[in-house]
């Protein structure tokens, strides 16, 4: 598959948004895209967002945070405190936060969950997504689960080898409180990656995909 390719305006920083509702779903969805992101586009800026979490959560988000971060020009981690599997009753608290994320960090990329996820805090963040960010491109990334709820994505990013291992030692190593859910293990995140590896004939034999809604070239 040939891919589509987008030079960053020259005239301001390339801003990517990244937005998770639990500590690991950044990671796990687009880990690897943030990678690929941040070695082949110079000047990239970062916010990463993280929606809900304890004190535990939260400190296992920045660690692994850091580890995905490091070849940011400049980046800032939000860790947000909402309660975990409510935020649709919290939209109109959630809806103030990303008003301030849109006048604070005008993103030229958005990472998100996807509209179509059965849990409900990624759904939220989703219908969120594109009630403030209206007149920009959004990526809606994947989260393999128990609900069966994953689709056909319509865009696909190939990631090299090493980006693969970071991710899924990222995700292994900082995620202790993680370990015991029977998902959450090596298997669970190569297999997804090469399974979308596959349908882009990706040259590592592994990519994410997204789901891309909108987009003008």
């Amino acid at each position: 598959m040939l891919p589509l390719r987008v030079a960053p305006d020259p005239t301001r920083p390339f801003r990517l948004l990244c937005l998770g509702a639990h500590a690991d779903d950044i990671e796990i969805g687009c880990g690897g895209t943030v990678l690929q992101l941040l070695e082949t586009l110079p000047g990239v800026e970062v916010r990463w967002v993280v929606f809900t979490g304890t004190p535990t959560r939260h400190a296992e988000a920045r660690a692994s945070a850091e580890l995905f971060l490091t070849r940011a020009a400049a980046s800032r981690v939000d860790l947000l405190s909402f309660g975990e599997s409510f935020l649709p009753q919290q939209w109109g608290a959630v809806k103030e936060a990303f008003e301030h994320l849109k006048a604070d960090f005008p993103p030229s990329l958005i990472l998100t969950h996807a509209l179509g996820d059965a849990h409900q805090d990624h759904r939220t963040l989703a219908e969120l997504t594109w009630n403030t960010f209206r007149d920009h491109l959004v990526w809606e990334y994947e989260i393999p689960k128990y609900d069966g709820d994953l689709g056909n994505p319509t865009l696909f990013v190939p990631l090299s080898a090493p980006q693969v291992e970071t991710k899924v030692g990222a995700l292994l190593r900082c995620f202790a409180s993680q370990r015991q859910r029977a998902w959450f293990d090596e298997a669970t995140f190569r297999g997804l990656m090469r399974l979308r590896g596959m349908a882009c004939n990706a040259p590592s034999g592994y990519a994410e995909g997204f789901t891309v809604r909108k987009i003008v070239v």
